[in-house]
């Protein structure tokens, strides 16, 4: 296995920091690896995300799991589990108002030994979301 992941405390509630993440026709305004994101994030919807990490490539996940205001799960993969990856976003309250935000990815599957060594360190880009997740919720929250 082999996985990422960032976290931050976001000076908004979970409901606020969970429109953010779940309005995907504004992910390019504040998200600086995202290059596109087609589709509608929802319960059981497909998503095709074009991203700086590799921007050629389009990446094709499912919204797996959809908790409102808790957590979501992008995942993909090959066929019968040969190779998976599963991102995780999580809120929580963090009790003082705001929100404890925590996102991983773990990918997994017999052909991780070979398809491993090809995917970058994404921990700075998962900093730079979480960053910049935590500036555009603040934001609503202050407007």
């Amino acid at each position: 296995m082999k996985s990422f992941s960032t976290e931050t405390d976001i000076n908004a509630p979970p409901e606020v920091v969970w429109s953010v993440l779940t309005d995907g026709s504004t992910f390019t305004d504040w998200d600086p690896g995202m290059i596109s994101l087609d589709g509608t994030i929802g319960p059981d919807q497909p998503l095709t995300i074009y991203a700086e990490v590799s921007p050629d490539r389009a990446f094709k996940v499912k919204v797996s799991t959809f908790e409102p205001n808790k957590k979501m799960v992008w995942s993909s993969g090959m066929p019968l589990g040969l190779f998976k990856g599963a991102r995780t976003f999580n809120l929580s309250p963090n009790g003082s108002g705001g929100t404890h935000f925590s996102m991983n990815e773990t990918f997994s599957g017999p052909l991780l030994f070979l398809i491993g060594s090809t995917i970058p360190d994404l921990k700075p880009i998962f900093d730079d979301f979480a960053a910049a997740l935590k500036q555009r919720a603040e934001a609503a929250v202050t407007t």
